[in-house]
């Protein structure tokens, strides 16, 4: 029998599960989607509404520390409030490197779920916050998820009336559309 994987959801409202019930947000889900494939797994939620990449940076290894078993994998799900604050891309990339390096140097495998900046954030913003996630899954040869709200984003079926955030279907689609890369990464 093979033995249970752990995986730490690491991110922000989009992990949190922002204004859902329990059982509906991203960690649940996925958890339930791992086991479906026959994954005996748990899925750990450590979103926090809000957060951005340097409160990432803050609580990653105390969040680390804290847990009751090491992870086989921490999906990392942070930068949108940075972006959407207009905080400097370079700061973003800072955070989420030193966020990365602080889990691979505990010998956990690392699934950078990205994000995509909005076109309203100015021109030479928009292009350097998109290379952020693409370089750091090279420099750290980790996978990339490159979108994270693929096939939810600005489709209101999906999204809750801020627009902004998934609603429990929009979170399936999520769900589905990521599992393959998070099947792969804890193999």
């Amino acid at each position: 029998m093979a033995q249970a994987k752990h995986v730490l959801a690491f991110g922000d409202s989009l992990m949190a599960g922002y204004q859902l019930k329990q059982g509906e947000g991203f960690a649940p889900q996925l958890e339930g989607e791992l086991r479906n494939a026959g994954i005996e797994a748990t899925v750990i939620g450590a979103g926090v509404s809000g957060d951005t990449s340097a409160g990432g940076r803050q609580r990653i290894a105390w969040t680390l520390d804290n847990l009751p078993v090491k992870p086989d994998l921490v999906i990392v799900e942070l930068g949108a409030n940075d972006m959407l604050r207009g905080i400097a891309p370079k700061q973003t990339l800072r955070n989420l490197n030193a966020i990365i390096e602080e889990i691979r140097g505990r010998d956990i495998d690392v699934l950078i779920a990205g994000m995509l900046a909005t076109p309203n954030v100015g021109e030479q913003q928009f292009r350097y916050f998109n290379r952020i996630y693409p370089f750091l899954a090279r420099r750290h040869d980790v996978p990339l998820y490159p979108f994270f709200l693929r096939g939810v984003a600005l489709k209101k079926q999906y999204l809750l009336d801020d627009y902004l955030h998934p609603n429990p279907a929009g979170v399936k689609v999520i769900v589905r559309g990521i599992l393959p890369d998070v099947v792969t990464a804890l193999k």
